[in-house]
């Protein structure tokens, strides 16, 4: 039955109309209006009682799905990325994989680039895209061979798809772990330069250039990387770039007590580095801000550092971290929404992420200001690898809707 609720009383924060208070009204499935807006007397009323009202989070580049975790972070839909068993490389595998979370969590399949990700054969990317796919990814790996990765960029181009690619030269990067430095000469750990991303950027952007193609670099984590997105988008490239809270809040000397948790890929960078990524976000380089979100369990982490996987848990804290930016006056509220919401949603081509009427009454309710901790051992995740374990933080979800369902 289609319902008509009005969430008053509200913080509103829009990463197009801006912030300001006031209610929303849903019809259905719709916002069918925001703002300062009259009340029918149809409408079922919810008192925010001056919480944030907000468009829920599309999260662009998960590898597991896990609803639990994407629903206390705020996140009702999810790029999924196409590193699963099956890869999403087939049509069927790509339709099944776009189904599996509804109502609750939609779930907008990242299709494989090249056949098993193996980097050579090209995927059908317009079947892939005909069955469910929203854009199409080299995984969490890079595509070595330059002229497959220019192949990928022309067809993706062709079919009004995006390339996500993971910008790490592999030949470079080989089998580290760690990003070469004081803190990885100190630990024994096999590492690569931080060059290794600038290197695959440069070549990619050219590529891009050439093809038109809209490409979307997953995470930028140096500042030798963010300088060429800058030129780029100067340039008028289709470019967009992504980054996970880890990168903005966390340096390798995280990694010092060897703990499996930091093993992220791209690993953790120098501080130097670090400082590089804030002043991207602040200047407007950083278009997508995600979680990363790769639960792993202790068969995986419970290893030496070189030999436990990489990833965290980052669904649930996302939001909460990246609160904390917003007090620190790196970005302001609506900035954040934008990284979070509405730019997602651009490069997945989907029609949301703001509370402007007519728009899917996918919304989030939150209080910015509720303390709480991260605790490894007590997350709704499949699995608490959180490198923020211990760590105090601000902003926790009250309310969440998807298509004007609530869900939490």
């Amino acid at each position: 039955m289609s319902r008509t609720f009005a969430l008053t009383n509200a913080n509103l924060v829009c990463p197009v109309a801006g912030a300001s208070k006031g209610a929303v009204l849903v019809r259905g499935e719709t916002i069918a209006a925001s703002g300062d807006i009259r009340i029918p007397k149809d409408a079922d009323v919810i008192d925010c009682k001056g919480a944030t009202l907000a468009p829920a989070i599309v999260d662009l580049g998960v590898f597991t799905i896990d609803i639990p975790a994407c629903h206390a972070g705020g996140i009702v839909r999810v790029g999924l990325m196409p590193d699963q068993t099956p890869v999403l490389d087939e049509p069927g595998v790509v339709q099944r994989a776009a189904l599996i979370g509804r109502p609750g969590l939609w779930i907008h399949p990242i299709a494989a680039a090249t056949r098993g990700l193996a980097g050579q054969d090209l995927a059908e990317m317009a079947i892939n895209r005909d069955a469910g796919a929203r854009a199409v990814g080299t995984g969490e790996r890079w595509i070595a061979d330059s002229g497959v990765m220019r192949k990928v960029l022309a067809y993706a181009g062709d079919l009004g798809l995006t390339v996500i690619a993971h910008p790490e030269d592999g030949g470079v990067v080989g089998e580290a772990v760690a990003t070469s430095g004081e803190t990885a000469t100190r630990m024994g750990l096999p590492s690569a330069p931080a060059i290794a991303e600038a290197l695959a950027i440069a070549r990619d952007l050219m590529l891009a250039e050439e093809t038109g193609a809209k490409l979307h670099l997953r995470q930028v984590t140096t500042a030798a990387g963010f300088d060429l997105v800058r030129a780029a988008k100067r340039r008028g490239i289709a470019v967009t770039c992504g980054i996970t809270p880890a990168h903005l809040l966390l340096s390798d000397i995280a990694m010092s007590d060897f703990r499996t948790f930091t093993h992220l890929s791209p690993p953790l960078r120098d501080e130097s580095d670090r400082r590089a990524c804030l002043q991207a976000l602040a200047d407007g380089t950083i278009d997508v801000l995600c979680s990363g979100h790769d639960p792993r369990g202790p068969e995986e982490k419970r290893l030496p550092f070189a030999d436990s996987a990489p990833g965290m848990a980052g669904a649930e804290t996302l939001l909460a971290l990246a609160l904390g930016m917003v007090r620190d006056e790196v970005i302001t509220v609506e900035r954040l929404m934008a990284l979070l919401s509405a730019n997602p949603a651009a490069i997945l081509g989907l029609e949301t992420g703001t509370l402007a009427a007519g728009m899917p009454a996918d919304l989030m309710v939150f209080d910015a200001d509720a303390p709480w901790l991260i605790d490894a051992d007590h997350m709704v995740a499949i699995a608490g690898n959180t490198p923020f374990d211990g760590l105090p933080v601000q902003g926790k979800v009250r309310r969440l809707f998807k298509g004007g369902a609530e869900l939490l």
